[in-house]
């Protein structure tokens, strides 16, 4: 087992070579580079960075975990994503880059209007503050309880190890913005991949077996079972595919965190090349990561080790299968592969969203870009609103620490289902309708939406035999306020 010591050095040292790079790219940093990376990204170092904003923590500690009751079914949904980033590569990257987007709400605004734009900043800003949240509490809630809950007289609390987190990605973002991002979600996204890799190495040499074993045991075991064909569950094949497609295209397409690395290459062409390479990789790499899922489980059998449970209950607690096997009963080798993984995690899953959530507040919502003041007065606003988000972050990071009673990944789905449902409304009726919306009451419609789909979903739970609500919930929310839209229309040409 790794000492509690030695795995806080390796995380300072990582964050050391974070700081380096973020003080190189932010050197002589503009507006523009903060948030569009100058237009300079290159594409294939902002497809693999984007590896670590999809995936993160939940993808590492959570994805593996519930392979134990779900299986490969992630699987299905990871298929719809496939088609999701077609859409987005072929319908919205053109129109951003026709329009030169910062924000990719400014659409909102040259459509329907300035109360739109707001509408759909807000609904990614609360999206995004959760969703990150979310994963940061995931993998520092681990940090904290393998390490800092470890050191006896010199332990720390959860509210300051997430802390002492949020201040150093602060300290390298605040600056550089996008084009730092850019480099260090590269750096942090070849780490997490690496994590897995030599995770899935470790426990194939711990049961003694050859690769190819491994594979045809993954394969014959019943974890391997990819495809669910009950309409009623929320594993339901056509219900994962779909659900798949809708949020790939909402929490990449219509998010402002996914786009504007993508906004920031130097032309269409090269963003189109991004995000093809990026959606293989994505397969490939959750492929993995469930064949690690597979691997975590039938090590526990083969060493006759007892699966974490709660202590009330005895049910298993899946976030925790794979941070217990590697740090507890794999040794050194392991334990540390796991750190890198997770940590690469860790700060890649929050780190890009400080910067993005800047952007929109700054542009949609204050529209301080518009306003008649100094270059150095822009950058003060930047810089507070920068450091503002960092506190509400921490925030509901304290929120999630309280209230959090299921699997992360679950909880993540479940926001992004209910908040990116009125983004795919409104930009649904704005790119393939010609309908004028009345936009002071757009807001109105784009609640109404998730209150219905919400008081839907809660009736299909209290019904556990008949039809249950699953990630198809995005597409069925984003129909709902469509809907609602069109009760707002000034005129509709079709």
């Amino acid at each position: 087992m790794l000492s509690p010591f030695s795995i806080l050095l390796f995380i300072l040292l990582y964050f050391a070579a974070l700081l380096g790079i973020g003080w190189l790219t932010s050197r002589n940093s503009t507006a523009n580079s903060y948030f569009i990376g100058n237009k300079q990204s290159p594409w294939y170092l902002v497809a693999f960075g984007m590896i670590g904003d999809s995936l993160s923590g939940v993808t590492f500690i959570s994805v593996p975990g519930t392979v134990g009751t779900a299986h490969f079914s992630y699987l299905q949904l990871v298929f719809g994503y496939f088609v999701g980033y077609f859409i987005i590569s072929h319908v919205l990257l053109p129109i951003y880059y026709k329009m030169n987007l910062v924000s990719v709400y400014e659409y909102l605004e040259k459509r329907f209007g300035r109360v739109s734009q707001k509408t759909g900043s807000v609904f990614f800003i609360l999206s995004r503050l959760l969703g990150a949240a979310g994963r940061l509490y995931l993998a520092a809630s681990v940090i904290q309880f393998f390490v800092f809950d470890r050191m006896g007289e010199y332990r720390i609390s959860f509210e300051w190890s997430v802390s002492v987190i949020l201040l150093l990605m602060l300290i390298y973002t605040y600056k550089g913005g996008i084009r730092t991002l850019v480099f260090t979600d590269t750096f942090q996204s070849l780490f997490l991949v690496l994590g897995v890799v030599l995770s899935i190495v470790a426990l194939v040499k711990g049961m003694n077996l050859s690769f190819f074993e491994a594979v045809k045991g993954i394969y014959n075991s019943d974890y391997s079972e990819t495809l669910f064909f009950d309409f009623r569950k929320t594993n339901f094949v056509l219900k994962e595919f779909v659900g798949g497609v809708f949020i790939a295209a909402c929490m990449t397409g219509l998010d402002q965190n996914m786009m504007q690395k993508n906004l920031s290459c130097k032309n269409l062409k090269e963003a189109q090349r991004n995000i093809f390479w990026f959606s293989i990789v994505m397969v490939v790499v959750t492929l993995c990561f469930l064949s690690l899922g597979a691997l975590l489980y039938q090590y526990y059998d083969f060493a006759g080790i007892p699966l974490p449970a709660d202590g009330q209950s005895g049910k298993v607690i899946t976030d925790k299968v794979f941070p217990n096997l590697a740090l507890n009963y794999l040794g050194a080798f392991a334990g540390m592969v796991f750190i890198i993984g997770l940590t690469a995690a860790t700060f890649s899953s929050a780190d890009s969203v400080l910067t993005t959530l800047t952007t929109s507040t700054y542009i949609d919502i204050l529209e301080i870009e518009k306003k008649p003041v100094t270059a150095k007065v822009k950058s003060k606003f930047r810089i507070l609103i920068h450091i503002g988000y960092a506190f509400l972050l921490w925030l509901v990071i304290l929120l999630f620490n309280q209230l959090n009673q299921q699997a992360i990944i679950t909880t993540i789905l479940m926001v992004a289902g209910y908040t990116y449902g009125p983004l795919l409304a409104l930009f649904f009726i704005g790119l393939f309708t010609k309908i004028e919306l009345k936009d002071k009451l757009v807001p109105l419609a784009c609640l109404i939406g998730p209150l219905l789909c919400y008081a839907l979903k809660q009736y299909t739970v209290s019904r556990p035999d008949g039809y249950q609500i699953g990630n198809e919930l995005i597409l069925l929310n984003g129909i709902i306020t469509v809907m609602c839209l069109l009760g707002l229309r000034k005129k509709a040409l079709l």
